[in-house]
C-alpha cells in the first residue's frame, strides 16, 4: 500500500505513538488485532491518543487558532504569509484546505485509537485500572467528536434542525482492516453526534478518578460536559457540571493572572492541559500556538504571524485590569510590528485546555440565563466578580448576559472560545450571521473524492 493511500482514506489507518516498538507502525499500515496482545499494548494505544491531542492539528494549535481566526474581528489579525490560515480570517477557505484535512485526519485517528482501546479493554485484568482506562478512552472519543461537530457542522443553536443537519460520521468500532465496500460512512446528524458525545463523557465522568496525574479525570469530563450543555443551551445542567468542579476544592485560580500560562506542568486552575515539546509546538519552522502567537526573538520565540487586533483593547472597562496589559510588543517574521498575547509566548510549556476561570463564568452565566434559584453557593454576580477581581478589575455592581459575553472575551481570548460563544447566542461573527456557510470548515476534498456517502458542506 503506498503512503498516499493513508492521506486519502482516513479510516484505513490507525497510527499510535509510543515507546512500545511493537506498535511503532508506519502510517501506511493498519493495526491488526494480533498486534494488540497485552495490557501494555492497550496502554500504549491510549497514551498515543494523549500525544495526538498535543499535535498542532489539535490542542497544540488548530483547535484554538482556527476558531479564533474565524471570529477574528477585534481579536486576532493574521499577518503571516501562509495563505491557508489567511483563508480562515477572510472566510474564504477552500474545500482542499490542508488545515481542515489535517484536523479531520488527526481527530479520526484519535477516535479510532479510542475504539481500539475499548475493543481490547479486557486485556487489562485489574478491574480498577480497566475502569479508568475505559473512562479515558471514552473521554478521548467524546472530546474528539465534540471538536469535530463544532468545526465541521452548523451550531447546535440552529434549533430543531439539529435532527436533520449533517454532523460528522460516527465510527464507534475499530477499523483493523480497511474494507472499501463498507468503510465509507455517511454523516450522522448533529443531534446524533451530540448524544454520542454526552454518552461518552457522562460514562467517562462516572469511571474516571478525581485525580489522575496529567491524564483525564472525572472533572475534565465534567468540564467538557459543561461546554456541551452550554452549546445545547441546557443551562441548568451546564451550571451543575461547573458547580461540581468549583465545589470540589481541587482547583484554585492562579494568582496573579500570568501564572495561569507558560507553566512547566499544570497550573492550580488547569482542569485539563497538554504538554508541549520540540516535536509538537516549537520554533519558527514548526506549527503550534507558540510558533504563530509569539513574536520573533528577542521578545518571543516564534514567527509572530498572529497579532492582537487593536480593536481588542476596547473591550476592557477598567485600565487596572491586568489582562489589558498581558501583551508584548514585537515583530513578525514578515516584518510587521504589533502586539502579541503573552498566553502563548514561551515554547515547550503546558497549554491550558479547560481552566477554572471558565467554569466560574459558565456557572454564573448559566445560572443567570436559566433563572430561578442559582445552582451552587454563589450568585451570577459573585461568579463574574471572582474572575474580575483575580485580574484587579473593578467588581461589577450588577450583571447581565452581555456582561458575561464580554467577560468571556476578556478572560478566554486567544483560547478558541469566542466563535462558539457567538454561535451559541446567535450573534453575528465578523458581520456574518452565526450560521453562515463559511463559519464552518469544509469536509476534506480527498475524503469526499473517495466516499460518495460523505456529503460536502454547503458553500464548498
Amino acid at each position: 500500500m503506498k503512503r498516499k493511500y493513508f492521506y486519502i482514506i482516513t479510516f484505513a489507518t490507525l497510527v499510535t505513538t509510543s515507546c512500545n516498538k511493537k506498535l511503532d507502525v508506519l502510517p501506511q499500515n493498519s493495526i491488526t488485532p494480533g498486534q494488540i496482545q497485552t495490557a501494555d499494548d492497550v496502554r500504549a494505544v491510549l497514551f498515543g491518543d494523549y500525544k495526538l491531542y498535543q499535535n498542532a492539528s489539535a490542542y497544540g494549535e488548530q483547535f484554538k487558532l482556527i476558531p479564533d481566526l474565524l471570529a477574528s474581528q477585534n481579536q486576532v489579525d493574521w499577518v503571516g504569509t501562509f495563505t491557508e490560515y489567511r483563508q480562515y480570517q477572510d472566510k474564504e477557505q477552500l474545500r482542499d484546505n490542508g488545515i481542515a484535512t489535517g484536523i479531520w485526519e488527526n481527530t479520526y485517528i484519535i477516535i479510532l485509537d479510542a475504539n481500539t482501546v475499548l475493543d481490547k479493554i479486557d486485556l487489562i485484568e485489574d478491574e480498577d485500572e480497566k475502569n479508568i482506562v475505559t473512562g479515558e478512552a471514552e473521554f478521548m472519543r467524546g472530546v474528539a467528536y465534540f471538536e469535530l461537530v463544532n468545526l465541521f457542522s452548523q451550531p447546535y443553536s440552529a434549533g430543531n434542525v439539529t435532527a436533520q443537519n449533517s454532523g460528522v460520521p460516527l465510527i464507534l468500532a475499530p477499523v483493523y482492516v480497511y474494507d472499501s465496500t463498507k468503510d465509507k460512512p455517511s454523516r450522522a446528524t448533529i443531534e446524533e453526534v451530540y448524544q454520542q458525545v454526552l454518552s461518552d463523557l457522562q460514562d467517562a465522568a462516572s469511571k474516571l478518578p478525581e485525580s489522575n496525574g496529567t491524564r483525564a479525570t472525572k472533572y475534565a469530563a465534567e468540564a467538557y460536559l459543561a461546554r456541551v450543555f452550554m452549546n445545547m443551551q441546557d443551562y441548568a445542567k451546564a451550571a451543575e457540571m461547573a458547580n461540581d468542579i468549583i465545589e470540589s476544592g481541587n482547583y484554585d485560580l492562579a494568582s496573579p493572572y500570568d501564572k495561569a500560562f507558560n507553566v512547566d506542568g499544570y497550573s492550580p486552575e488547569d482542569i485539563f492541559a497538554i504538554g508541549q515539546t520540540n516535536q509538537s509546538n516549537a520554533g519558527t519552522s514548526n506549527n503550534g500556538l507558540t510558533t504563530f502567537y509569539s513574536p520573533q526573538a528577542p521578545e518571543g520565540v516564534g514567527r509572530g504571524d498572529a497579532q492582537v487586533d487593536q480593536g481588542y483593547f476596547n473591550i476592557f472597562d477598567d485600565p487596572s485590569d491586568t489582562r489589558s496589559n498581558f501583551f508584548t510588543y514585537g515583530i513578525s517574521i514578515s516584518g510587521f510590528d504589533g502586539y502579541y498575547t503573552n498566553k502563548w509566548i514561551q515554547a515547550y510549556k503546558y497549554i491550558p485546555v479547560v481552566r477554572l476561570a471558565e467554569m466560574y463564568l459558565t456557572r454564573g452565566e448559566a445560572n443567570l440565563r436559566k433563572g430561578g434559584t442559582p445552582i451552587g453557593d454563589a450568585s451570577p454576580l459573585d461568579d463574574i466578580n471572582i474572575v474580575r477581581e483575580r485580574s484587579n478589575a473593578e467588581p461589577l455592581e450588577s450583571v447581565t448576559g452581555n456582561d458575561f459575553v464580554d467577560e468571556r472575551f476578556r478572560e478566554l481570548a486567544f483560547e478558541g472560545d469566542r466563535l462558539y460563544t457567538l454561535k451559541r447566542l446567535q450573534k453575528d461573527v465578523d458581520g456574518l450571521p452565526y450560521n453562515a456557510e463559511k463559519l464552518i470548515l469544509p469536509i476534506p476534498q480527498r475524503e469526499t473524492d473517495v466516499n460518495a456517502n460523505l456529503e460536502q458542506n454547503p458553500g464548498y
